[in-house]
């Protein structure tokens, strides 16, 4: 049972919070978030660590940093392990009408200096507000990618009346699939409405994103 955070300084509630939480995850066995919450609970009992002179106290809490650390630890190798076996998988929902799912939300986390080629596999593009029709979108297809090589990044783009499978890949070994694809954003009311340009403002289709990791990606 938890114990009563009443009288306890914010820093020290904040920090039994968010330990709390990255506990329940472990035991579900929600590990990637569980490593956030125990990485941000541990910095959160150190910034009072920081502001404590009782020594006894002090030692306590170093107690417990120091197990958290080893547990973060064990999980962070854990995790390693899977993406270097091939075995990571981390699944996020999406609910409707939701934001702060912009694309930047989802991939800036696996978009590193070692990612140098990204294929993408969307095969149904067809709302007015993801570039109009069909050959308005190839106009706007290839003028990015002229954009693109005025700035050294070559677009090589395919057609086919066939594809059925929706699908990100970097080669860093990450792979993203949207049930979706990358048509998951509701039509924006207006162009002077929040989600209009800032994505993460967007509602959201209901929606799953499966992400993985294999050290062993080939090229689509």
């Amino acid at each position: 049972m938890a114990k009563s955070r009443l009288g306890l300084d914010p820093e020290s509630a904040a920090a039994a919070t968010v330990l709390k939480r990255a506990v329940e995850l472990d035991a579900e066995s929600r590990y990637q978030q569980a490593l956030v919450c125990y990485q941000e609970g541990i910095d959160l009992l150190l910034q009072v660590l920081k502001g404590t002179k009782d020594d006894t106290k002090k030692c306590n809490l170093r107690k417990r940093i120091s197990g958290y650390m080893d547990r973060a630890e064990n999980i962070k190798k854990y995790l390693d392990q899977e993406k270097e076996d091939g075995k990571y998988h981390k699944q996020i929902k999406i609910e409707e009408n939701s934001t702060g799912f912009s694309y930047v939300s989802l991939f800036q986390e696996y978009l590193n200096e070692t990612v140098t080629e990204v294929w993408i596999e969307d095969p149904y593009i067809r709302h007015t507000h993801q570039g109009g029709g069909k050959y308005q979108q190839i106009s706007g297809l290839e003028e990015i990618q002229e954009s693109l090589r005025n700035h050294g990044v070559l677009l090589e783009l395919e057609y086919s009346s066939s594809i059925h499978d929706r699908e990100i890949r970097f080669n860093n070994g990450w792979i993203i699939k949207i049930g979706r694809g990358l048509d998951y954003f509701k039509k924006p009311q207006g162009r002077f409405s929040l989600g209009y340009y800032d994505f993460d403002l967007r509602p959201c289709h209901e929606t799953t994103v499966d992400i993985f990791h294999n050290k062993h990606t080939k090229k689509i």
